[in-house]
């Protein structure tokens, strides 16, 4: 079959269909083989993966996807890509595409019918402005999945994999690694997409832990507490804390600080995922 992620033949079927790109869509199809193989090789695919795959565009990276894993199942918002990808995608018995909104549906649902909810692998050149919903989607909703290998804006896989007293550093580095180990694999240039867009890519493996990376008593409380210390980033801790969702008196704040050990002016960016874990359970403890 030939591989359609080439400059001329991705031109060639865009302009075969008349497909306009969707800018509220983020569309942007890559056309670089070796990239779609450091994606592939990433993922660590094999003939026993079930893979789904999150906006396939035209297929340049199915047709890698569907040579390695056993099946896969790609969701694709955009109706108007279901004829090329049907045409594409002829060749391959084991891809079946699907078109939703991978926001609004029930990817439990999906597996347990189509996979007898054996575990998946998640593949997906996700648009930048719902990369952080469609991940949390997944994560928070405990999808039977072992990774997902994403290809997200560059800054944004800097946070996910940051370290504690680092810029980058934030609550979604915490709210990742809570649920995950992240690996960032090749970072991309704009130049690798049609058409291109304005700022760098990384590609990044967040393998999911059996376990959370911390015990709390109260997730949402847990998160409620990581919010507010990262919601004021230059507010100390004890003013953060008192001063936000948590709606905790400054004397309780005070107090947990205290018995965790935790310095009151330390800011929340200086947090472990271990320390916040510990000052969750202790707010769970006083609240």
């Amino acid at each position: 079959m030939e591989k359609i992620a080439s400059p001329k033949k991705t031109k060639e079927i865009v302009n075969q269909y008349q497909f306009k790109f969707s800018k509220s869509l983020g569309q942007n199809f890559l056309i670089d083989e070796n990239i779609l193989m450091k994606i592939i090789d990433g993922a660590e695919i094999s003939k026993e993966d079930h893979v789904i795959e999150i906006g396939p565009g035209i297929g340049s990276l199915t047709q890698y996807i569907a040579e390695k894993a056993k099946s896969v199942l790609a969701i694709e918002i955009d109706k108007t890509l279901l004829p090329i990808l049907h045409k594409t995608l002829e060749d391959y018995d084991n891809v079946e595409v699907i078109n939703h909104d991978v926001l609004k549906v029930d990817i439990k649902k999906i597996i347990e019918e189509r996979f007898k909810g054996e575990k998946v692998k998640v593949i997906g050149n996700l648009p930048y402005y719902v990369t952080t919903p469609i991940v949390m989607k997944f994560l928070e909703e405990q999808v039977p999945m072992t990774s997902l290998t994403i290809m997200i804006q560059h800054e944004v896989a800097q946070r996910m994999e940051a370290k504690p007293s680092t810029k980058e550093y934030g609550a979604l580095s915490v709210a990742v690694q809570y649920y995950c180990d992240p690996k960032k694999i090749v970072k991309v240039p704009p130049s690798v997409f049609i058409p291109q867009p304005k700022v760098e890519s990384t590609v990044i493996r967040l393998d999911v832990l059996q376990q959370p990376k911390v015990k709390v008593t109260d997730k949402k409380l847990f998160f409620t507490v990581v919010k507010d210390a990262f919601g004021k980033r230059r507010k100390t801790l004890l003013n953060a804390l008192s001063s936000g969702n948590l709606q905790a008196p400054k004397a309780i704040v005070k107090e947990a600080l205290q018995e965790t050990g935790i310095d009151e002016k330390r800011r929340g960016e200086t947090l472990s995922i271990q320390e916040f874990a510990e000052l969750a359970n202790m707010f769970s403890k006083k609240l």
